[in-house]
């Protein structure tokens, strides 16, 4: 029999969206938050020479630049003031969970609720600045002397100058990108930092499509690999959707309860754990941790090289060793994924609490018994589907781009880039739900209390 948050459910319609008023303004602020982030793309930094970094750009492409590129919405190749994008600030919320994991001070300032998550917000912020000018350095030395022996320099007038303003450029394109993605968060639809990325991601793909379409008129790639590709992005979207919708219900029993002279009958129902309780942040995470410092390094590589300077063979040699595709990288990212895929887990979901709480509300597992065995089923449940979780995370990112990068197919057709759109766009199609689920509700209040004044 359907209850009546079913029927709400199903009665979802184009109709009753249009009477949402605050859903409406929560879209249009996103998209226009979302516009604002692609216009900033298009802004280049000061004393940036397009027409030179384009060519420069050209020569090194496929690698950590091109898939680094992917996340940023090209605003890399661009060399624009959100060149950086949003990497720093999720590399410094990398840190800063880390710490909060296995440092004292920092551990108690977790247990202190609103206060505490506000103070470590702000040292994420000040950790963000730090990365954003080591950085910022790092690629204003690198544009510096990227192809001054063949007489093409991407910088107008190198020199402290510049680098001084590259740094000020990029931080406050960062800055203002990690400040839209709070917006978005707060007073949008969806989590701001998830959707500028796969704004960026989404960017690229009619490009992505069309540039495929044309290597197989011109005959570089045939056609029917082309429809392998196809039947693989689609295979990869039908297993994601299906992963993320995978749940493992533990059965929750409460007891018979008195109020009063009532003797209620107990109830049943279902502590749902998700088969990949971290979402899409274990590749982020991952992709961050990688991508940042090798761009940095290629860049100061790049520059080195053109001086012949043994710290530049060291650095040509690790991000070779490092390439996209490469055994090293693909080694490095599936630990990458693999941990972080743990490491959330335990920190969005606690045992003990959920053990805690359902003591203090009278529920129990069925041949449990309440408290620190309840804590402990759960902590073994949950290792044991996370596992498989961070199996399916690491297949889904890794197998689809070996083949990429053995095949020379754009980044957009892989496995990270396809998980990071499809689960954005998932996340927030529920929080749309949501939202009309509660105006629905809002109707009915409104409803109910005209009829009581009535009567």
């Amino acid at each position: 029999m359907a209850t009546a948050a079913d029927n709400l459910a199903s009665n979802l319609s184009f109709a009753n969206f249009s009477k949402a008023t605050e859903l409406k303004k929560r879209l249009w602020f996103t998209l226009g938050a979302l516009v604002v982030f692609r216009l900033c793309s298009f802004v280049p930094i000061p004393g940036i020479d397009p027409v030179a970094l384009d060519q420069l750009f050209s020569r090194t492409q496929g690698g950590v630049m091109d898939f680094f590129n992917m996340f940023s919405g090209g605003a890399l190749q661009r060399m624009s003031i959100v060149a950086l994008g949003i990497m720093p600030y999720i590399t410094a919320s990398i840190v800063v969970q880390l710490m909060g994991s296995i440092y004292g001070p920092w551990m108690a300032l977790k247990k202190e609720g609103e206060s505490g998550r506000k103070k470590l917000n702000q040292y994420t912020r000040f950790g963000t600045v730090i990365l954003t000018i080591f950085q910022g350095y790092g690629i204003a030395i690198g544009l510096e002397g990227w192809g001054a022996s063949n007489g093409i320099s991407a910088v107008m007038d190198p020199g402290w100058f510049f680098r001084i303003t590259c740094i000020i450029t990029l931080l406050g394109g960062t800055m203002f990108l990690m400040w839209l993605g709070e917006q978005i968060t707060a007073r949008g639809i969806g989590n701001g930092i998830s959707l500028i990325i796969m704004a960026g991601i989404v960017a690229h793909l009619p490009t992505a499509i069309g540039g495929l379409l044309e290597q197989g008129r011109t005959g570089a790639i045939s056609a029917g690999f082309i429809l392998i590709v196809a039947v693989l992005a689609l295979v990869v979207i039908a297993g994601i959707c299906l992963m993320e919708r995978a749940q493992r219900r533990i059965l929750i029993q409460y007891p018979k309860r008195q109020q009063g002279n009532r003797m209620f009958q107990g109830d049943s129902s279902h502590l749902p754990l998700k088969l990949n309780t971290a979402g899409v942040i274990p590749p982020i995470f991952a992709s961050s941790l990688l991508l940042m410092p090798l761009t940095v390094a290629q860049f100061a590589g790049q520059g080195a090289k053109e001086g012949s300077s043994a710290f530049g063979d060291f650095l040509i040699t690790l991000t070779t060793a490092l390439q996209h595709g490469a055994p090293l990288y693909m080694a490095l990212y599936a630990f990458g994924i693999i941990f972080f895929s743990f490491f959330y887990t335990a920190v969005v979901f606690n045992p003990e609490e959920t053990a805690d709480n359902l003591k203090k509300y009278g529920g129990f597992i069925p041949g449990i018994r309440p408290g620190e065995r309840t804590a402990q089923y759960l902590d073994y449940v949950l290792t044991r589907i996370t596992v498989v979780g961070a199996a399916y995370l690491t297949i889904i990112c890794l197998l689809p781009e070996f083949l990429i990068s053995q095949m020379a197919v754009p980044f957009y057709f892989g496995g990270t880039s396809l998980l990071i759109v499809v689960n954005v766009t998932m996340d927030t199609v529920t929080q749309i739900q949501s939202h009309m689920l509660a105006h629905q509700y809002e109707g009915l209040i409104k409803k109910a209390k005209l009829r009581g004044a009535r009567r």
